[in-house]
Formats: structure tokens, C-alpha cells, sequence
């Protein structure tokens, strides 16, 4: 699963994504609760990684959402009903980042596009209520299965089922922040070819 991505530049967001924002408005790396961009049907968007920020969890709960499984994310409660109305995103990025255990340990390993372009992975998104009464929002990335991927199929440990973000070609950006049907949008939910994608030890 990812936890940490490398989000684009202000430039590259308007060189590559065509939107205008100010420098310096997010982390040069994004982990858990930190805030990043997020493309929605509405625009850009700055969202905390994580569906559910831990400034929302009762006290002494542990939930890790910043990925969710595409063959349950109709059915966890956490998710369902954003995903039943399409709450869906595009999260920009350079690179992803995952563990490679081929050489016998964990090595830190970036994934990112052949070309180095960025690029936009699907999300889900939704907004929560803060205590000054303005709302914020969260995104989780969704996740499908990976095993026998050229480059996914590499990552995580030997014998635990591989798992991949979803990248969404540019093409269809806008088809799959549009789209208001859940079960057509499982239709863009697909691994991306491993001959256009690189990965390089860190």
C-alpha cells in the first residue's frame, strides 16, 4: 500500500494540469495527514491524506485510510457512502513510493513515469466539519491488486498479495471526475502498462 507520495510542483500543476497556485503550499513529500493537492470535478483543491484525519478519530482509535481497496470500497462503511455518490478525485503527483524487498531487505523505492511527467492517480474524496465550523477535506487513494505486474508485482514483501495505486491516463481525466455512477467508474479502475512506468531505488 502507499504512504507516501512526492505531490507535483506549483508549476508542473500548471504546465501539466493547466491550474494556477501559489508555491509553497504543501510538503515537498506527503505522508499521512499532511495536506496535498487533490483534483476534483470542482477544481483544485488543497485535502489532508488520509480519509480520515487523526484530528477526527475518538480518542485512542488507530484507522490507517489513506488507501482504499477498490473490491470493498461499496461496502466499508468508511468509504461507501462517498464512493456511492461519486465523490471521486484525481491526486497529482511525481512519484509514488514503495518497499522493495528483492535484494533480501526493505529498500525505499520511487515509482514514477517512464518520461518523468507527472501524473494523477484516482482518489475518493469528502468533506469534514472543523471546530472553527469551516469544512476541510480528505482524500484516500484506491488500490487494486497487482500480482504478476512488471513493476507493481515487485514491491512488498515476498508472499503478500501486491496492490497498485491506480493511475488514470490523461485522457480520461475528466470522464473519471465526472462520472456519477459507481459501478461505471470501476470501469477506469486498471492497472497501468509497467513499459511506461519506472522505478528506481532510493
Amino acid at each position: 500500500m502507499c504512504v507516501n507520495f512526492t505531490p507535483p510542483t506549483a508549476q508542473q500543476l500548471r504546465q501539466y494540469f493547466g491550474y494556477e497556485v501559489g508555491d509553497d503550499l504543501w510538503k515537498p513529500e506527503c505522508w499521512q495527514d499532511y495536506a496535498a493537492p487533490i483534483i476534483t470535478c470542482d477544481g483544485l483543491r488543497l485535502a489532508t491524506y488520509g480519509f480520515v484525519p487523526k484530528r477526527h478519530l475518538p480518542p485512542g482509535v488507530r484507522l490507517t485510510t489513506m488507501n482504499a481497496r477498490a473490491e470493498t470500497i461499496g461496502e466499508k462503511p468508511t468509504y461507501k457512502s462517498a464512493w456511492r455518490m461519486c465523490q471521486l478525485c484525481l491526486v497529482p503527483m511525481r512519484a509514488f513510493h514503495e518497499p522493495c524487498y528483492e535484494s533480501g531487505r526493505a529498500v525505499r523505492t520511487k515509482i514514477s513515469m517512464a518520461d518523468g511527467a507527472p501524473f494523477a492517480v484516482a482518489g475518493l474524496w469528502r468533506g469534514w466539519r472543523e471546530v472553527d465550523g469551516s469544512i476541510s477535506l480528505a482524500f484516500t487513494q484506491i488500490t487494486i491488486n497487482a500480482d504478476g505486474h512488471g513493476v507493481m508485482g515487485r514491491m512488498h514483501r515476498p508472499g503478500d498479495e501486491k496492490r497498485s495505486l491506480v493511475i488514470i491516463p490523461a485522457a480520461l481525466h475528466q470522464e473519471w471526475l465526472h462520472c456519477r455512477n459507481p459501478e461505471q467508474a470501476r470501469a477506469f479502475l486498471a492497472l497501468y502498462p509497467a513499459s511506461e512506468m519506472e522505478l528506481s531505488a532510493e
